[in-house]
């Protein structure tokens, strides 16, 4: 298992009397968490015990292996000594079974997981495609410890195979460009040697009008420590507006909490929590049926974004143009090689699933600008498991950040003139 709370990350060991002052010093959730340097560590009179409980925790939890970590941190050994016991050690001394032993020693990030390219649709692309396995964008700078660790943890993180920093000089946009949005999905592919054609995917990014009054219910907030779980008391509907009106967001549109393969996909996204409060962003996932149980396994343990509901659907039918965008589990999973890749990818890191509630109805991703400047970028899951590529998603969050502060500066511009 794998867990975004931080009473759960910290567990019962020697981090747990820090969190406290973790709170007071603002590393309240564990994606920011686990962005601190030895700089940071030093700040706030870590041990050197604690800073070891640190670095074997964010290992661990990176592979799903948080069960083994109060074992592994009473040992008193740094995750360096660890990782060269002999998997007799580590089986004997520390009660790890064998799969786990091979992920505990698997150095390689998620468990040597490659994130999938896409093919976006050629009406609205107006860059040439990013494939993925390196991002290491570093962000203008700050006099605040805690972002210059966020930009090491950026420097760190590698997944994509082309550099951001090149990806964006391919997507240019001239001055007085009026966004529009691009869709992107994963490529058409025949299925049972092509005697199922593959589902169409719509080619043009959904109106604003067709999100922006549908009406939405909180389920769970933004976790931060020592919180409640869930919202205590029944959420009233709400616009969906205005969850973007101050603040741009990603929607991440999952077909089922307890999926392998949106909860996979919900914790590599979550994860880079640091990267999207550095660019502005707020993250939220969108369920279509709420079922307690299955929402309160979901949130905080994979995703510790906020949790809404979208009763009607209207989320997921404006991914597929207006209609939903279903697949039966026959012709979508059995008979699609591309599935049954995607579930092999997230089952490989090792999370629990169920398979509780409708799975049928695809989901995808929304990019919004904040206000009403509209849909930026959606992705459609044409296969289930489809994940929408973190390349593509940071660099488009990066470039309305800066259609933003170019905005600001504008109108800043402007108003100096005027006094003057």
């Amino acid at each position: 298992m794998a867990s975004f709370s931080v009473e759960d990350f910290v567990g019962d060991g020697v981090l747990k009397e820090l969190v406290p002052k973790l709170l007071a010093d603002g590393w309240d959730d564990v994606p920011t968490l686990k962005t601190m340097d030895s700089e940071d560590m030093d700040a706030i009179n870590m041990t050197q015990q604690q800073k070891d409980a640190l670095e074997i925790r964010s290992y661990l939890h990176e592979r799903s292996l948080m069960q083994y970590a109060d074992r592994l941190e009473s040992s008193g050994k740094s995750i360096s000594e660890l990782l060269t016991l002999s998997t007799v050690v580590l089986s004997s001394n520390y009660g790890m079974r064998r799969g786990h032993v091979a992920r505990f020693v698997d150095r390689s990030p998620a468990c040597g997981i490659t994130y999938p390219n896409y093919v976006p649709s050629a009406k609205n692309r107006t860059a040439s495609s990013v494939s993925e396995n390196a991002y290491g964008r570093e962000y203008s700078s700050t006099n605040s410890k805690k972002n210059q660790s966020v930009r090491s943890f950026m420097q760190r993180n590698t997944f994509t195979e082309r550099s951001v920093e090149q990806s964006i000089t391919e997507f240019k946009i001239k001055e007085g460009y009026v966004f529009k949005g691009i869709v992107a999905s994963e490529p058409a592919e025949p299925r049972l040697c092509g005697c199922v054609p593959p589902p169409p995917v719509v080619d043009n990014v959904a109106s604003y009008s067709s999100i922006e009054n549908i009406s939405i219910q909180k389920l769970a907030p933004e976790y931060k420590i020592g919180m409640e779980r869930l919202v205590t008391s029944k959420a009233p509907p709400m616009k969906a507006s205005l969850l973007w009106r101050d603040k741009p967001a990603v929607l991440f549109c999952l077909r089922r909490p307890g999926c392998i393969m949106c909860r996979a996909e919900a914790h590599q996204l979550y994860a880079r929590k640091p990267i999207f409060d550095k660019l502005g962003f707020q993250l939220i996932a969108v369920l279509h049926e709420q079922i307690d149980s299955e929402v309160k396994d979901f949130w905080p343990r994979y995703w510790g974004g906020t949790v809404i509901l979208d009763r009607s659907m209207e989320f997921f039918k404006a991914l597929g143009g207006g209609e939903l965008l279903k697949d039966s589990f026959l012709t979508g999973f059995l008979f699609n090689s591309r599935a049954i890749a995607n579930f092999k990818r997230a089952k490989a890191t090792g999370l629990e699933y169920n398979f509780k509630g409708e799975g049928e109805i695809k989901g995808g991703l929304f990019i919004i600008g904040s206000g009403k400047s509209g849909i930026a970028y959606q992705f459609i899951e044409r296969n289930f498991g489809d994940w929408a590529p973190l390349a593509e998603v940071i660099e488009i969050c990066n470039q309305l950040q800066k259609l933003q502060l170019s905005g600001e500066e504008s109108v800043h511009t402007s108003s100096s003139q005027v006094v003057n």
